[in-house]
C-alpha cells in the first residue's frame, strides 16, 4: 500500500493504493481539483504506465470534486477500459455523487455505494 500526498498541501488530498483480489483499490481523501489532479492520475493508473484491468475509486472521504477529477476519471476510464479493463467509483459523498450524476458520468462510469458492492457488484 502506498501513500501519496502532495508536499505543500499535505492536507488537501490523500491517496492510498491496494490491492484487493486483484482489484486495485484506490482510496481517495480530501478534495480533487486542478492542483492534485496529477496526483489522482497517477495513483488510478500502476506506476509502470500500463493501465491495471480492474480499478475500483474509493470516494468515501473526498469532500470536493471539481471538473479536474471529472476529466482525470473519465482519461482512466478510457485507458482502462482501451486495456480491457474497468473503471468503478464507490462511496461517493452526497455531493460528489450529485457531480457525477449532473455530468453523467455515472452512466459512463459504475457508481456504487461501498467498496464492498464495487468490488462484487453480482453479490446481492
Amino acid at each position: 500500500m502506498t501513500d501519496k500526498k502532495r508536499a505543500d498541501r499535505p492536507e488537501h488530498l490523500s491517496v492510498q493504493r491496494k490491492l484487493v483480489d486483484g482489484v486495485l483499490v484506490v482510496t481517495v481523501r480530501g478534495e480533487i481539483d486542478h492542483d492534485v489532479k496529477d496526483v489522482l492520475s497517477q495513483a488510478l493508473l500502476p506506476e509502470d504506465g500500463t493501465p491495471p484491468p480492474r480499478v475500483v475509486a474509493d470516494l468515501s472521504g473526498v469532500s470536493f470534486m471539481d471538473s479536474s477529477g471529472i476529466n482525470v476519471f473519465v482519461a482512466a476510464h478510457q485507458q482502462v477500459s482501451g486495456a480491457g479493463g474497468w473503471l468503478r467509483i464507490a462511496g461517493a459523498t452526497d455531493s460528489v455523487s450529485r457531480l457525477l450524476h449532473m455530468v453523467g458520468i455515472d452512466a459512463l462510469i459504475p457508481c456504487h455505494p461501498t467498496v464492498e458492492q464495487a468490488l462484487h457488484p453480482w453479490n446481492p
